[in-house]
């Protein structure tokens, strides 16, 4: 398997190399072709002092090796690639600009139904009674409110409201309260005392109903069981809405926003889709599958949602703000780097180093490396990267070469480079200044390193170092 993946990138890197060959001979064709004008030298400098104009050709007086020509009308900046208009219309060139917009991203996931757990009713014993009838009820039965479940004999309800019904017929409206009073810190329902006031008789038997619609989950007890107060009877979870848990990889926990909306498709119910919002993003994540879950809430008026089932989910994600946008196409990645080549006018193109963010509809976000309004290339742009290669052309407008490290510290690097051929500089060895010490982390003397260098008013200054393979 790895020596397939070796040979495909060979032949891809054969393919681009091949490809910014071919473009470098058009470009040079196209060039012999046309009559060459004579070429003027404004001066003559050393590539690592620009500032220092010389008269006439000869060594440098700084280093050991010849002064470069400046030709009148050639571009100040030679980190770009120049490509004649006959061969942009060859190659089918196409550019896109660079714009800032909305991109609408989705999470595709798998989610599962869940009982609501905050519909959910516990029946409990409010006194101390004997168990005179259960229902014909078992867990698992769907129920409407209001269903009988459990009768109970408590006799210290049927004493006191013995007592109540006395003082009914006293006829004092405070010792009346005081004893209706009495009767509901016993634990007994108002609707019981209101039947007991109308109907003058006690009424020590009392029948438990479920509160609400759902699921009986649990029941407890039976016929001829003793019950003290406080102890659970039966437990049921409403079914009038459900939860679906939504099973999410955590580096995409920072996409999903409360309220977002989600839409789901059960196998049960082919072509139907049922519409929910995020109500929650839960705190904790799997150790196992390193996901996080994201809850929505569904509405479940006929009961056709049952916990348990699966579902495939689409979460709306993503910043609404806008943002720099690219077409996907446009991007040439390179490991751990991405490349576009910018477009830059009268047929000059120049690699830049971007860093990305999401992808969705064809299109890339920007983070940094450009600006609203630029052109990119979309297409050919392989072999535009390719001839910049070949020409020691970097993204950012670096000056690339390859070399040696023999010596190093925080501030400073001496290279046995070879040459820089987008300077005209020739192979030597001479120290450099680092634009950060971070660029040489990790690097020893006897590194062999590509080189990236920018050109400025001080000379030349290593911005990349990255290593290649020991050298001797």
């Amino acid at each position: 398997m790895k020596q397939g993946f070796t040979l495909a990138w060979l032949a891809s890197a054969g393919i681009a190399a091949g490809a910014g060959y071919w473009l470098a001979r058009q470009t040079q064709n196209e060039a012999a072709d046309a009559p060459a004008p004579e070429r003027a030298v404004l001066y003559w400098y050393d590539p690592m002092y620009p500032t220092q104009h010389f008269d006439q050709p000869g060594k440098s007086p700084f280093m050991d090796m010849q002064l470069v020509p400046k030709y009148a009308g050639a571009s100040q900046d030679a980190s770009a690639l120049s490509v004649p208009a006959q061969a942009v219309q060859s190659l089918g060139m196409r550019t896109a600009p660079v714009v800032r917009g909305v991109l609408p991203s989705a999470i595709e996931a798998v989610g599962s139904l869940a009982y609501n757990q905050r519909e959910v009713a516990n029946l409990q014993a409010r006194a101390g009674g004997f168990v005179e009838r259960v229902y014909d009820r078992a867990p698992g039965d769907v129920l409407p409110a209001g269903a009988p479940l459990v009768d109970l004999l408590i006799p210290e309800w049927s004493a006191a409201q013995l007592e109540f019904l006395a003082v009914q017929r006293s006829g004092d409206a405070r010792l009346i309260a005081a004893a209706r009073e009495r009767l509901r810190l016993l634990g007994m329902p108002p609707e019981l005392i209101e039947q007991v006031r109308r109907s003058g008789a006690p009424r020590a038997l009392h029948t438990l109903t479920t509160p609400i619609a759902g699921e009986l989950q649990a029941l407890t007890v039976r016929a001829g069981m003793s019950v003290a107060a406080g102890q659970e009877l039966a437990r049921i979870n409403g079914l009038s809405s459900v939860w679906l848990d939504v099973a999410v990889a955590e580096a995409m926990a920072g996409e999903i926003r409360l309220g977002a909306d989600v839409r789901a498709s059960l196998t049960a119910f082919p072509g139907q889709h049922l519409q929910g919002r995020v109500i929650a993003l839960l705190p904790s994540a799997d150790p196992q599958t390193r996901t996080l879950t994201v809850r929505s809430e569904l509405a479940n008026p006929e009961g056709r949602l049952r916990p348990g089932m699966f579902a495939a989910v689409r979460l709306d994600a993503g910043d609404p703000r806008p943002v720099l946008l690219v077409p996907s196409e446009a991007v040439i990645r390179t490991g751990k780097r991405a490349l576009v080549m910018l477009a830059e006018g009268d047929g000059r193109y120049r690699p830049q180093e971007i860093r990305l963010g999401r992808e969705a509809d064809g299109r890339l976000e920007v983070l940094s490396g450009l600006r609203e309004g630029q052109s990119v290339v979309v297409s050919g742009q392989f072999l535009i990267d390719s001839e910049a290669s070949l020409q020691g052309i970097l993204a950012g407008g670096l000056h690339q070469a390859h070399g040696v490290i023999r010596s190093l510290d925080a501030h400073q690097v001496t290279l046995e480079h070879g040459p820089f051929e987008s300077l005209d500089m020739p192979a030597m060895t001479m120290s450099f200044a680092l634009a950060s010490p971070e660029v040489a982390g990790g690097l020893a003397p006897g590194d062999a390193v590509r080189i990236g260098a920018r050109q400025t008013d001080a000379g030349l200054l290593i911005e990349r170092l990255d290593k290649e393979g020991e050298r001797p």
